[in-house]
């Protein structure tokens, strides 16, 4: 009894460090903005939609330069190219020139205007996908699960889950020992269609989850790096893709009038 009595004390112990780094967390989160305004740097994103034998649906590349300005994220399209398949065949795009949009399109566009090109979001980043705001934090249960080494910084290994259904996110973060901000965050949705809604619209949503990690430039200074996530779509009986998207963001130069400090492909 007193066994189990420790150990329960001891994962209240963890959740407890775990919130207390959370908050701090969630704080430097916002604040880090305030750093991040004075560069600007190159973010790619490959949207790729394949039918269930492998086959390619429709593919888009974005290239956009990024600055951001404290509040907000400002991002500058320099780039659109794709393809997408018609008759067996691939037929490419630009931006400028004529392109179907359909449900295809409709998921590509919603997918890099909603995950990586929020301007609302000091990160550029959609942070619904990511509960680690200071708004989120009483929504979502956290737990220390360590203190390790990661790429040669220490670093707490936290978990987290939602606490109602209306909090559907779970998953794990690593966050900095020194700076407190993550290295890197994976999420899944903690939720499962209801069955009468898959047997009655033939409509299912699976393998959803989203991964993230930060670069750090300079102490307290974190800019998202790469961002990924896969799923697969069933809709009404007859729609079916599988669905990759990935960012990556590099070449981050310091804005300045006399000088510009670049680091490029920093990891």
């Amino acid at each position: 009894m007193r066994t189990l009595l420790y150990l329960l004390s001891l994962s209240c112990h963890a959740q407890d460090n775990a919130a207390d780094i959370m908050a701090k967390v969630a704080t430097n989160l916002e604040q880090g903005s305030e750093l991040r305004k004075s560069y600007v740097y190159t973010q790619k994103i490959l949207t790729r939609l394949l039918r269930t034998n492998a086959k390619l649906a429709r593919e888009e590349r974005r290239e956009y330069t990024v600055t951001p300005d404290g509040k907000s994220t400002k991002k500058k399209l320099v780039l659109l190219e794709g393809q997408y398949e018609k008759d067996k065949k691939l037929h490419p795009y630009t931006e400028s020139s004529d392109r179907p949009f359909g449900l295809d399109g409709l998921i590509v566009q919603v997918l890099a205007d909603e995950s990586v090109n929020d301007e609302e979001s000091k990160d550029g980043i959609g942070m619904g996908f990511f509960p680690f705001l200071p708004k989120n934090l009483p929504d979502y249960k956290f737990s220390l699960i360590g203190t390790e080494t990661y790429r040669d910084r220490p670093i707490h290994r936290i978990s987290f889950e939602g606490k109602t259904k209306e909090s559907p996110w779970a998953g794990e973060a690593l966050i900095d020992v020194e700076d407190l901000h993550p290295l890197s965050i994976q999420t899944k949705l903690n939720f499962k269609m209801p069955l009468l809604i898959k047997a009655m619209l033939g409509t299912n949503l699976r393998q959803t989850g989203f991964s993230l990690t930060y670069t750090r430039i300079a102490p307290g200074l974190w800019f998202p790096a790469t961002y990924g996530t896969e799923m697969r779509f069933d809709l009404l009986f007859g729609y079916k893709r599988v669905v990759t998207m990935s960012m990556e963001s590099t070449n981050f130069k310091k804005a300045s009038a006399d000088s510009a400090v670049t680091f490029e492909d920093v990891k």
